[in-house]
């Protein structure tokens, strides 16, 4: 199995063709194809804070709709999803960058964009085992215990991350380093939290690289282990960043 798993695009939808072409993906009849017959993997968070969240959903529902991809939603495809189904929720957090392109839409595009969404995510699995089991694709990842399980606390876990409840000073939620303490024999290939690399604890990669904060949009060749990337167009913002900087 040979799968090119893209990290959170957050409508950075430039960025993400970019990386189909540095990836060898072509435009084929219906969708994307490769040459090679690899399929691609999305860890989720479609939307939100980048120029063209609309256009990576449909692209995406195309591409999972004609069994060309894998795709597990993130937080912000939740809150996108509660908002297709009418719930009151919050526009922040990038949700109103997101609402704005839809209200932008005639009746029936936004009938037509918000069916091919919902059928999207009630299709999804909360995470994607694939490879026999050698690989998981999970958000915000999963515990080694989590494997296999459905329950409300795993699913707060795969969308969120280990969160504390508590908030750093610019806003992002505290999370514990789960992957520090990961012993399985999966992959655990995930996003959630920009990183400057792709980064690689034990047996999981984090492939959240930023690309709505100005960093770049990755994805994680599979089973070669190899990060693709290209540089995002959008003003860099270091402090949103995990990681340490020189």
């Amino acid at each position: 199995m040979k799968i090119d798993i893209i990290g959170d695009i957050h409508g950075c939808y430039d960025e993400f063709m970019a990386l189909l072409t540095e990836l060898g993906y072509r435009k084929g009849t219906k969708t994307y194809e490769h040459p090679e017959g690899r399929k691609l993997a999305f860890v989720g968070d479609l939307t939100d804070r980048g120029p063209a969240s609309l256009k990576v959903v449909e692209a995406v529902s195309g591409l999972v709709l004609n069994r060309m991809a894998y795709y597990v939603p993130g937080n912000h495809c939740n809150k996108l999803y509660r908002f297709m189904l009418g719930n009151k929720v919050q526009h922040t957090h990038g949700l109103e960058t997101t609402v704005a392109e839809f209200e932008m839409l005639s009746v029936k595009e936004q009938q037509k964009i918000k069916s091919s969404y919902i059928t999207l995510y009630e299709n999804a699995p909360l995470y994607q085992v694939l490879d026999n089991q050698k690989l998981i694709i999970a958000h915000a990842g999963i515990k080694r215990e989590y494997i296999g399980q459905q329950s409300k606390k795993v699913k707060t876990f795969v969308l969120y991350g280990d969160i504390t409840g508590e908030f750093h000073e610019n806003g992002m939620p505290v999370r514990r380093d789960w992957a520090q303490q990961y012993d399985g024999k999966p992959w655990i290939v995930y996003g959630h939290t920009p990183v400057k690399e792709v980064r690689f604890v034990n047996r999981t990669a984090n492939i959240d690289t930023g690309a709505v904060f100005g960093g770049k949009l990755t994805a994680l060749r599979y089973p070669e282990m190899q990060p693709v990337s290209v540089p995002s167009s959008m003003p860099f913002v270091k402090e949103k960043f995990r990681e340490l900087w020189d």
